[in-house]
């Protein structure tokens, strides 16, 4: 399959996530959900990580070898474990009290934030076509305010929101690091994705323990959706690794193509969810999504 199928097929399936994050996650608590997001994650990669071990000759693919990395890998996937899990942590958190059609679209603004910090951590320079596209990504943000404010939603004091900001600044921050493991620490990408999944709900076991033993704890119902969210990301970052692993890819079009995914579940949130204001959102979702086009 060319790059550019695996890339849109990825981005489809970013657009799925984010569904199921929110079918799950309604009259749901956000810890078990999240948990069984990443287990279900996990029990993929561990009989590959076991197999890695045992025999990785026999392994179907190089790709799947995750378990040729060394001790000081293992202690910096652990950080982007920590790292990773607070991100998604807020961000359930902001996705469960915000509709889907202005959750996901906050979540798309991640570009923007990880040039910031390349700016201000690394002292970058962002070309005048990317000043634009942050411009533009800026006031489509700021006309969300606007139509967040018609279902009672206030940008500047609203819970969610800032959770979802935040889960977008710890994102960004984590793809930062994410050039660091893939090319500073050189960690195969399928090393990265596995070992991160595994440490993540080992990470996550004390807090459901703590959830148990908590008096004012939310109900929780299993819901089908809560292994599919593992299994769809997973599906998602492999097509993507796949699609960039070829030789004739070009990641100045790959990235704004699986950023997309936002069109996706913005239209799943309107028509599944009946969430309302289609109109005055599209445009502010064609904006950010024009934005992230210019940043790339």
């Amino acid at each position: 399959m060319s790059w550019l199928l695996l890339t849109v097929a990825s981005s489809l399936l970013l657009g799925l996530y984010d569904y199921f994050k929110k079918a799950a996650l309604r009259r749901n608590d956000v810890i078990p959900v999240l948990f069984g997001g990443v287990a279900a994650s996990a029990l993929v990669w561990l009989p590959f990580a076991l197999w890695s071990a045992v025999a990785p000759e026999t392994l179907p693919h190089p790709f799947f070898d995750v378990a040729s990395i060394r001790g000081r890998d293992h202690a910096l996937l652990l950080a982007k474990a920590a790292l990773v899990g607070a991100s998604w942590v807020c961000g359930y958190l902001g996705l469960k009290s915000l509709p889907l059609s202005i959750a996901t679209p906050i979540r798309a603004t991640g570009p923007l934030w990880t040039i910031a910090l390349a700016v201000l951590l690394f002292h970058e320079s962002p070309s005048p076509r990317q000043w634009i596209g942050i411009t533009v990504i800026l006031a489509s943000f700021f006309a969300f305010t606007f139509v967040g404010r018609r279902e009672g939603i206030h940008f500047h004091r609203d819970k969610g929101v800032f959770l979802m900001i935040g889960a977008t600044l710890l994102g960004a921050v984590s793809a930062l690091y994410d050039k660091f493991l893939l090319q500073s620490a050189a960690i195969a990408p399928s090393a990265v994705q596995a070992w991160f999944t595994l440490y993540m709900a080992v990470m996550l076991l004390p807090s459901l323990w703590l959830r148990r033993r908590s008096r004012e704890r939310q109900p929780f119902r299993w819901h089908w959706a809560i292994p599919v969210i593992g299994i769809t990301l997973l599906a998602a970052d492999i097509l993507y690794f796949i699609a960039i692993s070829q030789p004739d890819a070009l990641i100045s079009l790959i990235s704004p193509v699986r950023r997309s995914s936002v069109i996706v579940s913005f239209l799943l949130g309107i028509f599944l969810f009946r969430e309302r204001h289609l109109g005055a959102k599209a445009l502010c979702v064609a904006g950010i999504v024009g934005g992230v086009i210019l940043l790339s």
